[in-house]
């Protein structure tokens, strides 16, 4: 068996997507333009950073979990107790789970706000985000291995910093006005 987990292996994941995004970024700049490509770029890389800190193991690989000690459900124990944060950022696990989510929000607008369908790839894309936490959780409950807990409050808390990510999007939308660099064929 390889043991995988640990602060080292998240950044290690984090550094390398964010190198692949930025060649991402790089190759639709001329196409797109440089606004919507780096947004486009960074969604990408937000979902992977999710993805890395929620679902590698925090503390190292935590070795076998047997069935019989695993949960069969998530918790539905809406703000019920959370441990706190980690570590590195001071504050608890619900504001945690909240912020991670706020660049995937603000990036989805930008890098939709170019084109006019905008108004319909947001809300499209917000529900996405609330799916992609939902499957995490669901993830975390399935392989125990990874030692995660399965928790409904996790849900709410990342789709409302979503939500406020959205906004933020909307605001920077505003001002950095996107729809400029569509093309006019």
């Amino acid at each position: 068996m390889f043991p995988v987990g640990g602060v080292g292996v998240m950044l290690l994941l984090i550094a390398g997507s964010g190198v692949l995004c930025l060649l991402l970024a790089l190759a639709l700049t001329r196409r797109i333009g440089p606004l919507s490509a780096y947004a486009i770029a960074g969604f990408v890389w937000s979902l992977a950073v999710i993805g890395s800190i929620t679902l590698i193991p925090a503390n190292g690989a935590p070795g076998v979990v047997y069935a019989e000690g695993r949960m069969t459900t998530c918790s539905w124990d809406i703000g019920g107790p959370a441990p706190d944060g980690f570590w590195i950022f001071s504050g608890g696990q619900r504001l945690l789970n909240m912020v991670v989510f706020v660049p995937a929000g603000a990036l989805l607008v930008l890098a939709c706000a170019r084109w006019r369908a905008a108004w319909v790839l947001v809300p499209l894309g917000l529900v996405g985000l609330a799916a992609y936490s939902v499957a995490i959780e669901a993830t975390q409950l399935a392989l125990a291995r990874i030692d995660r807990a399965c928790d409904v409050t996790d849900v709410i808390d990342n789709v409302t910093g979503a939500v406020l990510g959205v906004g933020l999007g909307l605001v920077l939308a505003l001002v950095l006005r996107p729809w400029r660099y569509r093309r006019t064929s």
